[in-house]
């Protein structure tokens, strides 16, 4: 602070330097849709309780009384739903804030009071649902105490059984200590979540193209960022143990998504419009990466195994040692032309020989779709 800012800046001052000039809603959903996004999530308001929309609960301290002076959230859920149909508009709420005196009384009455929660974070969520109607609810900030202090179950009973969204809204895990990867329409858990291994219940894994941070940093280095095949084998390996992937974008002040995150979203974007049909509307396989080979993520579809492959193959042949061929085996690599030749290993598993990557439509990651398979 004291290399960057003039003396006795604090915290509120940053508003004003908030002014999204350049926010153009509509080239956001673009780019969310070049992505290959299905959902897409706003933060609404992060834990200095800035709201990013005109909230009656918080006086001058939201995107139009001060900063922006727009609506940032109502004009891209517009933009999303406008222009983008086949995405689910989202939003991220904290139901605590650093510096609020009404959460810090409350905290100081070790949550035994509950006039923050009566007269801001919750009055905050019934309008959000009301005004902007999102499919996701992004619960955060809960940590600190009870769900019993943020009368959670009730906003959740009113969400599922009376709001204007109940019949589509989903919302995560964070409603108050011990909920966390507990209860939810999908389990969070921690940030950048990803187990490994098969997962019972419905989760997400919410993670962020720079490695150390949530928001825009402006000296961030290359190397800090993740590269395609990073994002590509994060994402490989969250949806084959059944999870969804959340990837975290941080704007610029003057409301853009800096180039090199655009990019990384439309290269993904470009390698789902090759290979989507192993990513959406799938369910994990009895295996979920293989036994033998390394860096191999298995996916499914009614009777149809995809085998999502990180590395291309030394000398162009495959081992995979959790699948076992039948006389109906069918091997194909997506958008390659002919079928794949392969053989049955002893005592199990197959090995798949590689087209020329010359003659491959995929690049980054390649993925095998296979028939009339079985497990090993």
């Amino acid at each position: 602070m004291d290399k960057n800012f003039r003396p006795g800046f604090t915290y509120p001052d940053f508003a004003s330097q908030f002014t999204a000039e350049f926010y153009d809603p509509e080239a956001w959903a673009n780019i969310f849709k070049a992505s290959g996004a299905r959902y897409v999530v706003l933060t609404s308001k992060h834990h200095e309780g800035f709201t990013n929309w005109p909230s009656r609960y918080s006086w001058n301290w939201n995107s139009v009384d001060v900063g922006p002076k727009r609506d940032l959230l109502g004009d891209l859920a517009k933009a999303i739903k406008s222009t983008t149909p086949d995405i689910h508009f989202g939003l991220y709420h904290s139901l605590f804030e650093w510096f609020n005196p009404r959460y810090l009384d409350d905290k100081t009455n070790k949550f035994f009071t509950n006039d923050f929660v009566a007269t801001k974070t919750m009055p905050e969520l019934y309008e959000l649902v009301n005004k902007y109607e999102p499919e996701v609810i992004w619960s955060d900030g809960d940590w600190e105490a009870p769900d019993w202090y943020w009368n959670s179950t009730v906003f959740l009973a009113w969400l599922f059984n009376d709001s204007p969204v109940k019949d589509t809204v989903v919302t995560n895990d964070r409603w108050g200590i011990g909920v966390t990867c507990h209860h939810g329409s999908y389990y969070t858990c921690s940030d950048r979540y990803n187990p490994g291994v098969l997962q019972l219940h419905k989760w997400e894994n919410a993670m962020t193209l720079d490695k150390n941070s949530w928001g825009y940093r402006r000296n961030a280095p290359l190397a800090d960022y993740l590269s395609v095949h990073d994002l590509l084998t994060t994402m490989a390996q969250t949806i084959s143990c059944g999870g969804n992937i959340l990837i975290n974008i941080g704007p610029t002040h003057d409301g853009r998504i800096a180039p090199i995150m655009e990019e990384r979203l439309r290269e993904l974007g470009s390698w789902l419009n090759v290979n989507g049909e192993a990513v959406y509307d799938t369910t994990p396989w009895k295996h979920q990466n293989d036994t033998v080979t390394p860096g191999v993520w298995f996916t499914s579809k009614e009777d149809t195994v995809y085998a999502i492959v990180l590395s291309w193959p030394k000398n162009n042949e495959l081992v995979l040692g959790s699948v076992n061929s039948t006389p109906q085996t069918e091997v194909a690599m997506i958008r390659y032309p002919s079928s794949l030749q392969f053989q049955a290993r002893d005592p199990s598993g197959i090995t798949v020989t590689f087209p020329p990557m010359s003659e491959v439509t995929s690049q980054w990651v390649w993925v095998l779709a296979m028939s009339g398979v079985d497990s090993a």
